[in-house]
C-alpha cells in the first residue's frame, strides 16, 4: 500500500502542475480510470477538460485520440468499419479512435443518436463488432465525454439508458482567484504538457485496478450504499432513480476512490464524497423538483441530509 500511495501521489502531483487547483476532480477521473469506467463532463469551454485527459494519459503511458461531436460525425468515425483493398479486391477493418486506452468525445451531445449510440458496445463491452467479427479494445479503456451546459442550441440530450453507462458526472468548475492568477503567470508561455514524464505504465494500471478489487467495504457501509441507492427510487421528488448497476458502479468506484487515498478500506464519507458524482447524472427528477429548479446533485444531498449513517470503527 505505502508503494501504491507514493506513486497515486506522484501522479496527482504532476497533475497539479499543468492543471491548477483541480486535485479532488483529478482523483475521480483516476478513480474512474482505475475502475474501469467512464466520465462525462458538464462543462463550459476553456476550464482545462482536454488538458486534464491528456496529462492523466501522458503520465500513465496511454495513448490518446479526441472525437469531436458533430452532427455530421459518422459512426464509422468513431468505431472504425471495413473498407475496400483494392490491390486484392478483399475487405479489411480499420480501426477507429476508440481503439485507444483514453478517448475524449468532445461536445458528445451535438453528434446524433445514432453516432452516440455507436459508443455504447465500446462502453459497456470494451469491444466493436464489425461485418460479424469482434475487436476487443485496448485495457485499459476509458471514455471522457464532455458536454456544454450552456450552449444546448442544435444538440441531442443523451437518453438516460446511455447516461447510465457513465460511472462518474462532475464539473471542473471556474478556478479561485488565487488559482487564475497562478494559471495567467505560468501558462502565458511556452506550455509544459510536453515536460512530463510516465509515472505509471498500462500494466501498472491494471495492478491497480486488482488491488482495488482487494479493498474492503463492510458491511455496516455496504447497507449504507443500498439504503441511499434506494432512496432515490422511493423519494416523491425524483421520477426515474438510481438502477442496481448504479448501486455495483458507486461500490467499485468507492473501491478505487479508497486506494487513491492509501486506504484498504471504503469509509462512510467516502460514500458522501462520491455520490452526488456517481448518482446525479442517472436521476429524472419528478414535476415538483423540476418547477424548483433543483438539481439533481442537491436531490442526492438531501437523500445524505435523512439516510441514517452508520458509525464504524476501524
Amino acid at each position: 500500500m505505502e508503494n501504491i500511495n507514493h506513486r497515486i501521489s506522484q501522479l496527482l502531483d504532476q497533475l497539479e502542475t499543468v492543471v491548477i487547483g483541480k486535485r479532488e476532480p483529478s482523483r475521480f477521473l483516476l478513480s474512474a480510470l482505475i475502475s474501469g469506467g467512464h466520465v462525462l463532463l458538464n462543462d463550459v469551454p476553456g476550464v482545462a477538460k482536454t488538458r486534464l485527459v491528456r496529462a492523466l494519459a501522458q503520465l500513465s503511458s496511454l495513448s490518446f485520440a479526441r472525437i469531436q461531436g458533430t452532427p455530421d460525425l459518422l459512426p464509422t468515425e468513431v468505431t472504425g468499419g471495413m473498407i475496400y483493398l483494392p490491390q486484392n479486391g478483399s475487405l479489411s477493418f480499420r480501426q477507429g479512435p476508440v481503439f485507444h486506452n483514453l478517448v475524449l468525445v468532445d461536445e458528445i451531445n451535438r453528434a446524433t443518436p445514432r453516432t452516440q449510440a455507436a459508443l455504447l458496445e465500446c462502453m459497456e463491452e470494451h469491444q466493436v463488432s464489425a461485418d460479424g467479427v469482434t475487436h476487443r479494445l485496448p485495457e485499459p479503456f476509458m471514455v471522457m465525454a464532455t458536454q456544454n451546459p450552456v450552449e444546448m442550441e442544435g444538440t441531442f440530450p443523451l437518453p438516460e439508458a446511455q447516461l447510465d453507462r457513465f460511472l462518474l458526472s462532475f464539473s471542473l468548475g471556474y478556478p479561485t482567484f488565487s488559482e487564475e492568477i497562478t494559471i495567467a503567470a505560468k501558462f502565458s508561455g511556452p506550455d509544459s504538457l510536453g515536460e512530463l514524464s510516465p509515472v505509471l505504465t498500462a500494466s501498472d494500471l491494471l495492478s491497480l485496478r486488482r488491488a482495488a478489487d482487494e479493498v474492503v467495504v463492510n458491511d455496516a457501509v455496504l447497507d449504507y450504499v443500498v439504503r441511499l441507492c434506494r432512496a432515490t427510487r422511493e423519494s416523491t421528488r425524483i421520477r426515474l432513480g438510481a438502477s442496481p448497476r448504479a448501486t455495483i458502479q458507486l461500490v467499485r468506484v468507492l473501491k478505487s476512490y479508497a486506494l487513491t487515498l492509501g486506504r484498504s478500506y471504503v469509509t462512510p464519507d467516502d460514500v458522501k464524497t462520491l455520490a452526488p458524482v456517481t448518482l446525479s447524472h442517472r436521476l429524472v427528477l419528478g414535476a415538483d423538483a423540476a418547477m424548483e429548479r433543483m438539481a439533481p446533485e442537491r436531490a442526492i444531498q438531501s437523500l445524505l441530509d435523512t439516510v441514517n449513517v452508520p458509525v464504524e470503527s476501524v
